[in-house]
């Protein structure tokens, strides 16, 4: 099996995001990639409260029996 180089390379960090950080230092490249970490990361939310919907649905299911 071979080994992919790229898993040998350190991953990049995405930048931290700071609710409320001044962005007036953000070029327009990075305002628009921290748009699109942002809108990443309200999906990721948004899959993790279906998940638990999910979760506590079942649970109320299982103990209304």
């Amino acid at each position: 099996m071979a080994i992919d180089p790229e898993e040998l390379l350190p991953r990049k960090k995405a930048p931290e995001i700071l609710i409320g950080q001044d962005l007036s230092t953000l070029s327009e490249f990075e305002l628009k990639a921290r748009i699109a970490a942002l809108k990443e990361e309200v999906e990721r939310c948004e899959a993790a409260i279906l998940a638990r919907q999910s979760t506590r649905s079942a649970a109320d299911a299982f103990f209304k029996r």
